[in-house]
């Protein structure tokens, strides 16, 4: 289906610096609610039952290569990217009213595509229960397609700004086709990014994608929804004005609720956890007796969805809705992928991130009740073809032997040991071509080290410069020994310690 006219193509550029302070007030109200796209897997569990074949009149995009492939999974398990856009357009393409975008605090769009949301939910085959995880959109990553490091949110844009300009240089004068085939783009680029930094190629099977587009609609079909704050909130950019305590939400106070980011203490952790908390509390009403036993209300809710909503193409959800009918509201839980500080990089405020942290993580909670292989007793995938080059500068007259011959269990091929002045902190150096290799060495070492590109690094070839943190670290992941109780690096944060996950079976008060 054709979306909506082009919007103003960003200038790409090396550096995201979208958070300097004059872009954080021209862009203060206008963060995307993608918490809409949890109707999803709730109204098509059960919808069906009432209003007929939820397929007919969706709006769907084609983001997978093999399409039938990607709409049965060989796992069994269901893996949906839920994504929401700063979009001033419904799913169809429809401009929203100016009275809509103003009793929703929309503000103006200068034509950014940032991805403002980005949830992964693993829902394992038996249908029972499901994990959600929310990627902060300030995650420093390595784009795929060739783009860099940047933030996580600037995946979408940096491939639809160059499919653009590319349709364009080749005569298309359909700005409206030009548009979709670049959100095409920049869906396929995020989804790839998203796999590459969990580490898990080819794992997400279905797509999801909400604007602004019927949130209130949305939420006044079922009476709103549930939430709790820890004290009363009022701020100007997102409209928010609150009380404390337990309370139901819908409309415009629903959209501020998880719209908010400045005056919070932890930012955009905080906000997450606003939609988290909302997002549980929908799943909660929608599968709630008060809707489920209202052909009305679903009726209203579906319809809604479906001007909101896209879809990848494939996905059945009458089958989808067989699947999931076991799910209860408790069995849902929500997480957010571990942390290292906030960091400031070209001069753009970002969320310092370890990929191979964020892998071990997402591999523990996705294992489905099995254990997933240790890595101390097995070979890495791909562990062959890298060449690790140790450089001693710990200080410990043992420790860059047991790494070596740890290393070489793993399967990494080891050059000559060398020695280095005694130095502070670990780092991981790279040829700027093999961004996947440093994860994995890193993945071997349990460590948090800084990964850094050198051109000087042979290809195929990792370099690590051992400092004293790596003697005094606890073992991690890869079973790195230790000798003493873990000391995180001078110039290292530790990771955010991970909150009790937020599931759809209570009513979490937050910030």
């Amino acid at each position: 289906m054709t979306e909506g006219p082009a919007p103003t193509v960003p200038a790409r550029r090396r550096q995201d610096t979208s958070h300097g302070a004059a872009a954080l007030a021209r862009r203060g109200g206008k963060v995307v609610i993608s918490v809409l796209s949890v109707a999803i897997l709730a109204v098509t569990w059960y919808g069906w039952h009432y209003i007929g074949d939820p397929n007919t009149g969706l709006t769907t995009t084609n983001v997978f290569a093999d399409t039938e492939a990607h709409a049965k999974p060989l796992d069994g398990a269901v893996d949906i990217l839920l994504v929401g856009q700063d979009s001033r357009t419904d799913a169809q393409g429809n401009p929203l009213p100016r009275e809509v975008l103003d009793m929703l605090h929309a503000g103006v769009s200068d034509g950014e595509l940032n991805t403002d949301t980005m949830i992964l939910v693993h829902i394992p085959q038996n249908g029972k229960q499901a994990i959600a995880f929310s990627f902060p959109r300030d995650s420093w990553v390595e784009l795929a397609g060739g783009f860099g490091k940047h933030k996580l949110n600037s995946a979408f844009v940096y491939a639809y700004t160059d499919k653009y300009r590319a349709l364009q240089r080749q005569g298309m004068t359909d700005l409206k086709e030009a548009d979709a085939q670049a959100k095409v783009a920049g869906r396929k680029n995020l989804i790839a990014t998203i796999e590459k930094f969990i580490g898990k190629p080819g794992m997400i099977d279905r797509y999801a994608e909400v604007n602004l587009a019927s949130f209130y609609e949305i939420t006044k079909s079922i009476g709103g929804v549930e939430v709790c704050l820890k004290g009363p909130v009022k701020e100007a950019k997102s409209g928010v004005d609150l009380p404390g305590g337990q309370q139901t939400i819908e409309g415009v106070q629903a959209l501020a609720f998880v719209r908010q980011r400045y005056g919070l203490p932890n930012y955009d952790l905080d906000r997450i956890a606003r939609q988290q908390a909302f997002l549980s509390g929908l799943a909660r009403k929608v599968i709630s007796t008060d809707v489920l036993t209202s052909p009305v209300k679903i009726a209203d809710l579906v319809a809604a969805v479906k001007k909101s909503v896209v879809l990848s193409q494939g996905w059945d959800l009458t089958e989808f809705a067989e699947q999931m009918r076991g799910l209860t509201g408790g069995n849902i839980e929500f997480h957010t992928i571990p942390t290292l500080g906030n960091a400031n990089i070209g001069g753009a405020d970002v969320l310092r991130v370890d990929p191979a942290q964020v892998a071990a993580e997402v591999a523990r909670l996705t294992s489905d009740g099995e254990t997933p292989a240790a890595p101390t007793s097995a070979q890495l995938p791909g562990a062959k073809a890298v060449t690790v080059e140790l450089f001693d500068g710990s200080g410990s007259p043992a420790l860059a032997g047991q790494l070596h011959a740890m290393l070489q269990g793993k399967g990494f091929t080891l050059a000559a040991d060398q020695k280095l002045s005694t130095r502070n902190t670990t780092v991981v150096r790279y040829n700027p071509a093999d961004d996947s290799a440093p994860a994995l060495v890193k993945q071997a070492l349990g460590t948090t080290a800084q990964a850094e590109p050198d051109r000087d690094v042979p290809a195929g070839h990792v370099r690590v410069l051992l400092g004293k943190d790596m003697r005094n670290s606890a073992a991690g992941p890869g079973g790195a020994p230790t000798s003493s109780p873990a000391k995180p690096p001078a110039t290292s944060a530790p990771a955010t310690p991970a909150a009790p996950p937020i599931t759809a079976g209570g009513v979490p008060c937050v910030n």
